[in-house]
């Protein structure tokens, strides 16, 4: 799979990570790894929050089933990485990306709505996932770990599309693009206000 550098047309991302990124992830390997273990492990129970949570829903308990087994699968490779380079799991982290993206959920209102901004919250945390991946499979000097995110990016690309494409199964088009659209411009600015840190994926 071929993901553009441009992340506007490819993930519709508004703000492209700063290039300065990678530069300070590759000086905080453990850290970074450590980081990325957690976002799969969370990514994974997220998915089977869903599941119970909206279980009459078919297509959704159906296409993330699946998803619950390839987050956990990446979260063992991930440890896997680490142990191999002789690093340590560290400590979960509070992630201050996620939980601003949090709390731009819709609380309240039609139970539509919600389930709108949930799936959009999944969306965008891979898109900027994937956007993170991309960076260190390109500017990462170890050309093992470049591979190794290049597979990661490979799979968050396809996790992105997939929650939109469950958006827009039970949300009217329309609606989802429009909030969709709210939900750019609103990562944007985030993403303006949280410090630049290696040591995080988001």
């Amino acid at each position: 799979m071929e993901i553009s550098a441009d992340t506007k047309s490819i993930l519709g991302l508004e703000l492209p990570t700063d290039p300065r990124w990678v530069d300070l992830a590759a000086i905080s390997i453990e850290e970074i790894l450590t980081d990325h273990a957690f976002c799969e492990q969370k990514a994974a129970l997220t998915c089977i929050s869903f599941i119970q949570r909206y279980a009459e829903h078919e297509k959704l308990v159906q296409l993330l089933a699946p998803i619950v087994t390839e987050e956990w699968g990446h979260f063992r490779l991930v440890l896997a990485e680490i142990k191999k380079r002789g690093l340590k799991l560290g400590r979960q982290r509070k992630d201050l990306y996620v939980n601003a993206l949090l709390s731009f959920q819709q609380k309240g209102g039609d139970p539509e709505g919600r389930l709108l901004d949930q799936l959009l919250t999944m969306a965008l945390i891979e898109a900027r996932s994937c956007e993170r991946f991309k960076r260190l499979s390109e500017g990462l000097a170890d050309p093992i770990l470049r591979r190794f995110y290049r597979r990661f990016m490979e799979s968050e690309a396809g996790h992105y599309t997939l929650f939109l494409e469950l958006s827009e199964t039970y949300i009217d088009k329309k609606r989802v693009r429009k909030r969709w659209r709210e939900w750019l411009a609103f990562e944007k600015e985030t993403m303006k206000t949280l410090e630049l840190r290696g040591d995080r994926i988001h």
